[in-house]
């Protein structure tokens, strides 16, 4: 089709706020006036309070607009949209954006420009670069790239990926697999629903390059039931791929195979906890798994399987086609490369920035986020899903570094921050991680199973001031004992928000109007 590229957003998060109905204005619009255009629905670039954003090309480069509504159409067109004259909504050029331009770009780096339908514009971009250098390799080989480029897991425990992908390689069976886990659930996270529905072929080019390093030959993404325009991107882009021989029996002609399917969860938080989806992708409960043996010895139907999640698998490509020190060059400590972070919650600017290692909390809220939404003073915000810590305003010159989170008592997660203003209640922000600990437990092991139970009870106790010292002093051993004694995460890390609301914000808890408890 020839005619002026225009690009509006396919994203779920500007499907929601009326990007079809905007991309269908533009069409008509373009029909009623006799104009010729290329209406390309890509992927966001994460500006999330400017979506729906419209784009078009000119010859100088993209030019954005935003946020635009199906009746602000005409009038766009009636200023120049498609020479990117000036308007109420223009806001120059796309990658000159200061939100956009000061990021750093190597995962997300074709999310937003290009069509994530499209092979070819993959291709064009850069695309299956990784995966042609990963062929010209042995597993061996691939597997020390990986390592030497310090890659570490982005689902939340930071676990070096080259080192899992060793052990998968010298396990020996007939069979191994690559699970990518992406039960995408925790409060305040989208970056791999956004690779998933903007660049769906990084994804499956990472995948592949891991069933090469590894010796699997057979692939599975379980996806949380609740993306299904993910899981449309993804379908087609698998069949695109397999079409051209990028995925099969046969890849590229090189007598290595490798296939890949998406498989649907039913909801379980639980099942974003590797075992446990290994659990349910065999069509069992989600439940804990115990360990050892670990999942890259006896994995997947009991064979050994590279289970990494969406940004981690998606990250592979970069560092095959340019190399692992080049990807190292990035970030700081043992935190290498770059995090996608999400901003959430009360924020001015929320969106998705890719950054490397190194930057701060204050500089993500504040010259990233533009303060609260509200205007009011941030007072806390929880970083790494519902199982994170809360951090004071004091905490907020941490760098975003796996180690420097440690030793605050803190966790990086999968890179969601979730921000309050000076109004939010800490003591029920507390509750609410019990509860949700409650809710969400497998039921496998005790301390999580009745410690989050427990926990609720006594934490309404201590709001309602009934025996507060002896409340806290409970809650805090039993915060131990489910830190210790759980199965896995979800147990073990609930009490990072409890105990960092109680260390942090204890002044929430303590009632004026305190009854002391009888016995």
């Amino acid at each position: 089709m020839s005619g002026t590229r225009i690009f509006v957003s396919r994203d779920a998060s500007a499907q929601a706020v009326g990007a079809n109905e905007v991309a269908n204005a533009l069409s008509r619009e373009a029909a009623k006036r006799g104009i010729t255009i290329e209406l390309v629905r890509n992927g966001s670039r994460g500006l999330l309070w400017l979506e729906p954003l419209v784009e078009v090309a000119t010859d100088a480069g993209r030019v954005a607009y935003g946020p635009v509504t199906p009746d602000q159409v005409p009038g766009l067109f009636d200023a120049g949209l498609m020479r990117g004259e000036p308007h109420a909504l223009y806001l120059g050029f796309t990658e000159a954006i200061p939100y956009f331009k000061s990021q750093e770009r190597l995962t997300f780096a074709r999310v937003g420009l290009t069509d994530p339908r499209s092979l070819q514009d993959y291709l064009d971009h850069e695309g299956y670069r990784g995966l042609n250098a990963a062929l010209a390799l042995e597993p061996a080989a691939i597997v020390a790239k990986v390592t030497a480029s310090g890659l570490r897991g982005r689902g939340g425990a930071a676990f070096p990926a080259g080192i899992k992908w060793k052990t998968v390689l010298a396990t020996p069976a007939e069979q191994k697999y690559v699970v990518c886990n992406a039960d995408e659930g925790d409060s305040g996270t989208y970056s791999d629903r956004m690779i998933m529905e903007g660049d769906p072929f990084v994804l499956i080019e990472g995948m592949t390059i891991a069933g090469l390093a590894a010796g699997a030959t057979r692939g599975f993404i379980y996806l949380r039931w609740e993306y299904p325009q993910a899981k449309i991107a993804l379908d087609a882009a698998i069949a695109a791929a397999t079409e051209a021989g990028y995925l099969g029996e046969n890849i590229l002609g090189s007598g290595k195979a490798f296939s890949l399917e998406v498989r649907l969860g039913a909801g379980a938080y639980i099942c974003g906890e590797e075992t446990s989806l290994l659990e349910s992708l065999e069509g069992k409960r989600g439940q804990i798994r115990y360990k050892p043996p670990l999942p890259a010895v006896a994995g997947l139907f009991a064979k050994p399987t590279v289970v990494n999640n969406v940004i981690t698998l998606a990250s592979v490509p970069i560092i095959l086609d340019r190399g692992a020190e080049y990807y190292r060059n990035y970030g700081l400590g043992r935190s290498r490369g770059t995090l996608p972070i999400q901003l959430t919650g009360n924020i001015k600017r929320g969106g998705l920035i890719e950054k490397a290692f190194g930057i701060t909390l204050r500089e993500l809220l504040y010259d990233y986020g533009g303060g609260s939404l509200s205007g009011r003073p941030i007072r806390a915000v929880q970083v790494g899903g519902p199982l994170g810590a809360y951090l004071p305003e004091s905490q907020f010159d941490t760098p975003i570094d796996y180690e420097e989170f440690a030793k605050i008592g803190a966790m990086l997660g999968h890179g969601g921050i979730v921000v309050f203003d000076d109004t939010v209640d800490m003591a029920a922000q507390a509750r609410y991680a019990m509860e949700f600990c409650a809710i969400e437990s497998c039921g496998k092991c005790t301390p999580c199973r009745i410690g989050s139970t427990r926990g609720v009870e006594v934490i309404d106790r201590l709001i309602a001031g009934r025996d507060p010292d002896r409340q806290e002093a409970l809650l805090r051993d039993l915060c131990n004992t489910m830190t210790y004694g759980s199965l896995c995460a979800l147990g073990g890390l609930t009490p990072y928000p409890v105990i960092s609301a109680l260390n942090h914000f204890h002044q929430d808890f303590a009632k004026p109007a305190a009854v002391k408890a009888v016995g």
